[in-house]
């Protein structure tokens, strides 16, 4: 048999041409099909923007062969966006369809130096409700300019215009025009709803293809786009206006930025859309750019990324920019060869289209998610202002609403007051400002004379105008006979300005651990007033457990109860944890576990007492529990540094504590095998003390004890339980467990990097 491979390997194109060629197979299809969008959308669009028609073809093939070549967001598609209809109009009106070429040429000059500077991503810090209230409001003002088209009539000028007429035309509505209008509207409307064979025909291709049918086949009388005789003479040349060059300023201006947030802003939901390279922002800023220099430059409408022609693209599996490319070559062919079918159109079905266009730009799951997040009350002003007013003046006030919001809920503190048996409480929570002094005075002031009352600041910031108010109030108070305690919880904003030191910046202030977190020595200390440096000041001892349960029933009590509420009939830990009484172990917190994770054994050094001496049952009993009954799944033993125990069992048991050394017996053999046994490094490193040695050799001495219990012994057999040793660095706060492989104790971190690792003893 001939071996052919070498030979088909020789002459097979190389990879990437392979690859190149298998993206074609995909990104063809999927530009026939966004070419068939863009199509009645462009034309739409240039209708509803007061230019001539073909100005939309012109925008849409610059936006497929400019922006879709040196773009930086690969899939997204660009062309004459629905978005800047109001603000395309305006311009029209107030400066000629010429001049207003003009303007989309300096303004995509603009967008190519905003590119270059690489500011791209300064727009992503736009409020969403402003974009998004600024998108509805332009939308309602294209259905409202619209409508009228639909129904036979001539819209108004302003969109309150076309609103108060449009009782009237509905009610005497124009025949033939209003037919093809309302054929369209329900093709679009109705598409979605029909089977996916069909839908494979773009829904706005089929209400235009619909409309267009009816009145040629019934001969309708209506009025049809109007394409001039000769599509592709370019003669055309922008002008600049005689004068009024503020307003010509403000104009490029207004069309560079809208185009470039609406670009942005379409770029980054395309990216969520794939899987594929991330948009290059400040790329595609200049490749917009220079779109709209040459759409500008040919008599076309501004172009800007589209996200419903860009969705579609990705949708239809495209996988590179020769998609958004070969869709601006289609429309380009198209307008060459069959540009005399466009004066068939109807008028009011390309209406219609826009009607649905803009009707979508109204999204009820933004609205509800910009109430969820109380963004709504901007969302409306920049609606109501845009459509009102104007764009630009709409979307200030939604930028001013938008301020006034954020400097609410960055200055605003919730304030009131609590009373319990004549003990009041008042509570301050949020940023404490000088904004907030009003509100914080007037709830001070319901507090009684001479009343013991409770200050308690939960605050991320205190200003020094608030700061002087309390301070006041608190003197004040004290002068007349009550009593002023300030519990901060955080950062101590209050007692630093009391100490002459204020915290003047947020990013100043010191992490402060919570009080969950914290020991009690440091926060009731802190509560109390007193330095939190020196151990020996402390504060009444009956008092630290009382104070934790009352901050436990405050401030925990309710995150913890869901899961408490669940375990309250039945337990299902994971984990026996054997460890030292030592105050300083807390199990929970070096393990990140919680509540029905952990059944906890705890005694002096952490020892398992042989299970056939009888001398002490309780380690026993718990053992036997937690493996036969309950079913854990792994037994851990926890030694520490600085272990007492270990200190002792090296030096003695004081002769005054015969309990202490009656218990430490069982600790000898692990002295024992600290003398036979080699030294056990931790992390690389030997201990720095005997004491700290003897408490690894202790922890393993445990988990020999431990095998030799039937029931672990069983368990252990069977695969159903597993043998861990943990040593806990003190000082360090760091967590090693014991590796038999190298015979060492290992960083739970670099153990958690093994895969398949089981860090056990057998």
């Amino acid at each position: 048999m001939i071996d052919n491979s070498a030979q088909e390997r020789e002459h097979a194109p190389p990879r990437s041409w392979r690859s190149a060629l298998d993206d074609l197979r995909h990104d063809i299809p999927a530009s026939l099909v966004v070419f068939l969008v863009a199509i009645p959308l462009s034309l739409g669009i240039a209708l509803a923007s007061g230019a001539p028609i073909v100005a939309g073809l012109i925008a849409a093939i610059a936006g497929g062969l400019v922006a879709g070549a040196l773009g930086g967001a690969p899939l997204q598609v660009s062309g004459p966006a629905a978005g800047l209809t109001v603000i395309v109009a305006g311009t029209i009106e107030e400066f000629g369809w010429a001049a207003a070429c003009a303007i989309t040429v300096l303004a995509g000059v603009l967008q190519i130096l905003l590119g270059l500077s690489r500011i791209a991503r300064a727009a992503l810090a736009l409020s969403p409700a402003i974009v998004h209230g600024m998108l509805a409001g332009i939308g309602v003002t294209i259905v409202l300019s619209q409508l009228p088209l639909v129904f036979g009539g001539t819209a108004q000028t302003s969109p309150i215009g076309n609103l108060l007429r449009l009782p009237s035309l509905v009610l005497d509505p124009h025949g033939a025009a209003t037919l093809t209008g309302l054929v369209a509207l329900a093709v679009v409307l109705g598409w979605g709803k029909l089977p996916a064979t069909v839908r494979k025909v773009p829904g706005p291709l089929a209400a235009i293809l619909a409309a267009t049918a009816l009145s040629l086949v019934a001969g309708l009388d209506v009025s049809r786009v109007d394409v001039p005789g000769n599509v592709l003479d370019l003669g055309f040349v922008p002008e600049f206006p005689d004068g009024g060059w503020v307003d010509f300023g403000v104009a490029v201006v207004t069309i560079a930025l809208v185009t470039s947030v609406a670009t942005l802003l379409s770029a980054v939901a395309v990216d969520k859309m794939h899987a594929g390279p991330r948009a290059n922002l400040n790329r595609e800023l200049v490749g917009q750019g220079a779109a709209n220099v040459l759409s500008g430059a040919f008599g076309g409408l501004p172009v800007a990324g589209v996200i419903v022609r860009s969705s579609t693209n990705v949708q239809s599996g495209a996988r590179t920019r020769m998609s958004a490319i070969l869709h601006g070559v289609w429309i380009l062919l198209f307008v060459a060869v069959l540009a005399g079918a466009l004066r068939s159109i109807p008028l009011a079905a390309l209406a219609a289209l826009l009607v649905h266009v803009g009707a979508k730009l109204v999204n009820p799951a933004q609205i509800r998610e910009l109430r969820r997040h109380g963004d709504l009350p901007v969302y409306l002003v920049t609606l109501v202002g845009v459509v009102a007013l104007d764009l630009l003046t709409g979307v200030l006030i939604g930028f001013a609403v938008a301020a006034l919001t954020m400097l609410h809920r960055l200055l605003w503190a919730r304030i009131h007051t609590e009373c319990d048996g004549g003990q009041w409480r008042v509570v301050v929570e949020g940023a404490l400002s000088a904004l907030s002094i009003p509100r914080l005075t007037a709830v001070l002031g319901t507090v009684p004379r001479g009343a013991a009352v409770t200050l308690e600041l939960v605050v991320d910031y205190l200003d020094h105008a608030a700061f002087d108010t309390l301070s006041d109030w608190q003197r004040s108070h004290e002068e007349a006979g009550g009593h002023v305690v300030v519990d901060e919880i955080g950062h101590p904003w209050f007692a630093r300005g009391k100490a002459g030191e204020p915290t003047v910046h947020k990013a100043r202030a010191q992490r402060i651990a919570p009080r969950w977190f914290a020991p009690w020595s440091e926060w009731q200390r802190a509560h109390q007033g007193e330095p939190v440096s020196v151990p020996e000041q402390r504060g009444p001892r009956e008092s630290s457990m009382r104070r934790g349960m009352v901050e436990f029933e405050r401030r925990t009590s309710q995150l913890v109860r869901p899961i408490l509420g669940r375990l309250a009939d039945t337990q299902d830990p994971e984990t026996l944890f054997i460890t030292c009484g030592d105050a300083r172990i807390v199990p929970n917190l070096i393990t990140s576990s919680g509540p029905g994770d952990l059944f906890t054994v705890r005694n002096i050094g952490n020892l398992v007492p042989d299970h056939a001496e009888g001398a002490d049952a309780s380690v026993g009993a718990a053992v036997e529990y937690a493996v036969g009954v309950l079913g854990v799944r792994e037994i851990v033993v926890c030694g520490h540094s600085s272990c007492g125990a270990m200190t002792a069992l090296l030096g003695g048991a004081p002769v005054d504590a015969p309990g202490l050394r009656s218990w430490l017996t069982h600790g000898e053999p692990s002295l024992a095998r600290s003398r036979t046994h080699p030294p056990i490094r931790v992390a690389g490193e030997l201990p720095g003390s005997a004491a700290d040695q003897l408490a690894l050799h202790n922890i393993l001495q445990q988990l020999d004890r431990l095998r030799e219990y039937p029931a672990v012994a069983a368990a252990h057999r069977r695969g159903e339980l597993d043998l861990v040793g943990m040593y806990f660095d003190v000082g360090a706060a760091r967590v090693h467990l014991y590796d038999p492989g190298s015979g060492a104790f290992t960083s739970a971190a670099a153990a958690g990097s093994e895969p398949g690792h089981r860090m056990v003893t057998g």
